[in-house]
């Protein structure tokens, strides 16, 4: 006996971030059906709804077999049978997929629906763009607070209440708290030599802020591409040798930049500007491809891409860029 879409629901389970969360009941025609039948049938059933433009063709068992368009079925003779005019869908889903991924075959293909399928290419439901344009749309929001570090939230900003958004934000703050504790341990570790080059000092929170927003971009680039498909992970070294070349180029001209500004508005000797500068060349460097390399490594653990953004990689930029810092200027300045 054939199982009604409810009954086929049920027995799939059903996540918040799966297709089968969003999938909807399509119209279902038999392929022997003339396209007069298939309109009468239409005109029984209704469209299932406004957002669908294609009807799905089932065989006895509801194997998908093909779709056929409303447009097809109004621009076709009337004695036409259904299996000479319907289509083979580009692509299909499963319901345990992500729903991301319906986002992208979407976008892909240019389709503006997708038939969801078992293994045995059962028919079990239907995707829309309009579902599709809903996912996108949470997924940015998504990211945008796990890159902001915050725990993401379902609900609009003005209807979260004070307590859960304290909740959404306070463990990330804390643990970037208590990370940045790590690069005060640098700085002690280094103490002599700061007492020895009090200057050093005051090019520590630039050559930290550089190096954080040098990663912040590379991060943001390789989240864009991972999200879309446009990078995978066997493109890790393509990555990489790509932000070297852009990092080395930004490093070039930072360090010239910061060279020249040392001497002609500072008071610090050549030695100590070539020191700045060095490490701020050196640190972009850094700072690029940790950003790039981060995002993926997490792609391929299977975390999301997002929580290697800003706040994670700033952290680790710093504490970088210190050793880095006190480590050059322990060899050229002889501290």
């Amino acid at each position: 006996m054939k199982k009604t879409f409810d009954e086929i629901y049920e027995n799939i389970p059903v996540t918040e971030d799966t297709v089968a969360a969003i999938m909807r009941q399509p119209v279902v025609l038999p392929p022997s059906f003339r396209v007069n039948e298939a309109i009468e049938r239409l005109r029984q059933v209704g469209p299932a709804g406004v957002e669908m433009n294609n009807c799905c063709v089932v065989d006895g068992d509801g194997v998908l077999l093909g779709l056929v368009s409303l447009k097809t079925l109004l621009l076709t003779r009337g004695n036409a049978r259904l299996d000479t005019v319907m289509t083979h869908p580009f692509a299909t889903l499963r319901p345990e997929d992500d729903q991301e991924l319906a986002a992208q075959l979407m976008e892909e293909y240019d389709l503006l629906e997708l038939p969801v399928v078992d293994g045995d290419n059962r028919l079990e439901g239907m995707v829309t763009a309009d579902d599709a344009m809903t996912v996108l749309q949470e997924e940015t929001t998504e990211d945008m607070e796990m890159m902001a570090a915050m725990t993401p939230s379902e609900a609009p900003y003005l209807e979260s209440g004070t307590l859960r958004v304290f909740r959404s934000r306070i463990p990330w703050l804390l643990l970037l708290m208590l990370s940045a504790a790590f690069t005060g341990g640098i700085i002690s570790y280094f103490e002599d030599a700061l007492a020895a080059q009090v200057a050093l000092t005051a090019f520590i929170p630039m050559l930290m802020d550089t190096g954080g927003n040098c990663g912040s971009q590379s991060s943001v680039t390789v989240i864009r591409g991972l999200s879309l498909g446009e990078v995978r992970f066997s493109d890790w070294l393509r990555v990489l040798w790509k932000e070297l070349r852009i990092s080395v180029l930004c490093a070039v001209v930072l360090a010239a930049v910061n060279f020249l500004r040392l001497l002609v508005m500072s008071s610090v000797g050549p030695a100590v500007a070539w020191t700045v500068s060095l490490t701020l060349a050196v640190t972009v460097i850094l700072a690029d491809l940790i950003g790039a390399a981060l995002p993926i490594a997490a792609k391929r653990l299977g975390f999301d891409p997002a929580v290697m953004a800003s706040p994670l990689i700033t952290t680790v930029v710093d504490a970088a860029s210190l050793v880095v810092y006190f480590q050059l200027a322990t060899w050229l300045l002889g501290l």
